[in-house]
């Protein structure tokens, strides 16, 4: 429908400024549809897998408790949680997965460190990204709620539990 609306406006100026301006306005418009339809998106998926973590808390009973921060003397964590693939197979999968057209930057390179929690079952939670630039905060989170594919699990002797995840992004924009 605001294609059309937009077209329609296009197709009958006949100043070739104005139709530039018009042209101009669309696009803007579009990409201001795209950050509202993402920061609902953020929202929705922030709002599941918080169900999902209390979900799963209250199921259990237990105290978690993240395997690398555990106090000395407690067993180390026999294998790191890993993603199928390994950690270039990860970053591929963001990127192709990372909505570009929604960052909004003044300067050319941006940088996110995205923490995220590896669960016993191989799948993410608590997913948190700290950077300068929100709009690259909020997609470089998208990204990692959407990946398809579980990790293998962190392992102490045997015995899978929840890893705590680093991951740092650099986005150029040219």
């Amino acid at each position: 429908m605001l294609n059309t609306e937009f077209k329609k406006k296009f197709d009958a100026e006949t100043n070739t400024f104005t139709k530039a301006a018009i042209k101009q306005d669309y696009l803007l418009f579009m990409k201001k549809m795209d950050s509202i339809e993402n920061v609902a998106m953020i929202g929705a998926l922030l709002r599941v897998k918080n169900l999902e973590d209390l979900k799963r808390i209250n199921q259990k009973g237990e105290k978690t408790e993240l395997s690398n921060t555990q106090p000395k003397g407690v067993s180390v964590v026999t294998k790191n949680a890993d993603y199928p693939g390994g950690i270039n197979a990860l970053r591929q999968e963001v990127a192709q997965i990372f909505y570009a057209p929604a960052v909004y930057s003044e300067t050319k390179t941006i940088k996110a460190n995205v923490d995220f929690i590896v669960e016993k079952d191989g799948s993410i939670s608590n997913v948190m990204a700290q950077g300068d630039n929100f709009t690259f905060n909020r997609q470089a989170e998208i990204a990692l709620y959407s990946i398809p594919e579980k990790f293998s699990p962190a392992t102490i002797n045997g015995e899978s539990v929840r890893f705590s995840f680093k991951l740092p992004l650099t986005m150029s924009i040219e």
